[in-house]
């Protein structure tokens, strides 16, 4: 069977290296290598956002968990387990849903002294962390080691390409190809910086100083961040870079030292509901859509790959 993916971020990529696992022959069609997509701006740390919960989101981000999290264990790929502060400026009256999605003993209440000025409650949950873009290189030197290609150019319509069946991963562009007015972007800008201390990944998602994050990688520490609805402007603003690093020094004081190194952009494709399920092209062929997973596009990556597989090996079938 032979299968055109339209998408090269991290949904495209994961769905090809899923399919090619199975034996799947796969083309993957994009406008610009991953290095260059959303994917590569995102904050990259298991952690569902802007995704609505309900009885699928919840099973695909275990999922996603459990691969990333054999990943760290196996070594080779830039993924790693960390603890993640997730701050609540008033007592939780009750867990949030995505804790439910996290295996054993990988949660716990945060302790007064870990948590800044401003906040009364708090989880530390061990999440996996995954460094993009390096990430999304190895998910690329993976799919070709299977046999995957990878096309670049654009793609103007959904039968265009050439394959039995076609999966769209395109991310913000399906708001285009597949007419799908419910699909938006949220702009997210980061700041990227150099710490002289070692800090804590911590979160501030609902609270003060939302949306703030600090993500500690190895020689930059990725500072978030915006959802800043219906706006297509991939350019840094200075201002939001700014408003960013006070924020940010909000949750860790010890950030006001550090050192800017640069600013980036993405666009998350947001919607509703996740759009995961089969539909048929003009010509009759199988087309699956997987796209608008919000800011939880590497959380949900591996579940909702394993689903795109079921739905094609059962056009095998029929």
């Amino acid at each position: 069977m032979r299968v055109a993916v339209i998408g090269g971020g991290v949904s495209g990529l994961t769905c090809g290296v899923r399919l090619a696992e199975e034996g799947v022959r796969v083309t993957i069609l994009t406008r610009e290598r991953a290095a260059d997509t959303t994917s590569a701006v995102a904050g990259a740390v298991w952690f569902p956002y802007r995704v609505r919960p309900n009885e699928r989101t919840g099973p695909w981000g275990r999922a996603g968990y459990e691969r990333f999290e054999r990943l760290a264990r196996d070594g080779g790929a830039p993924v790693h387990m960390v603890e993640l502060t997730a701050l609540y400026p008033e007592p939780l009256p009750e867990e949030p849903w995505w804790l439910a999605a996290v295996p054993g003993a990988g949660v716990r209440a945060a302790r007064p002294e870990e948590l800044p000025v401003g906040y009364a409650d708090g989880r530390v949950v061990r999440v996996p962390c995954i460094e993009a873009p390096a990430y999304l290189e190895w998910l690329e030197q993976r799919f070709v080691s299977l046999g995957g290609a990878i096309e670049l150019g654009e793609v103007s319509s959904l039968d265009e390409p050439d394959g039995e069946v076609v999966v769209n991963c395109a991310g913000v562009g399906a708001r285009r190809l597949a007419g799908d007015p419910e699909l938006r972007p949220v702009r997210g800008q980061v700041a990227y910086v150099r710490a002289r201390e070692r800090l804590r990944f911590m979160v501030d998602e609902t609270g003060p100083n939302a949306l703030a994050y600090v993500l500690p990688r190895p020689g930059v520490v990725v500072l978030g961040g915006t959802a800043e609805e219906d706006d297509w402007e991939l350019r840094p603003r200075p201002e939001t870079t700014r408003s960013i690093l006070e924020r940010t020094c909000h949750l860790d004081p010890r950030l006001a030292d550090a050192e800017l190194v640069g600013a980036a952009v993405g666009l998350r494709p947001a919607r509703p509901e996740v759009r995961l399920e089969a539909d048929v092209l003009p010509d009759g062929r199988p087309l699956v859509h997987d796209y608008g997973h919000g800011g939880s596009g590497f959380t949900l990556s591996w579940g909702c790959a394993e689903e795109v597989v079921r739905i094609v090996e059962g056009t095998r079938a029929a």
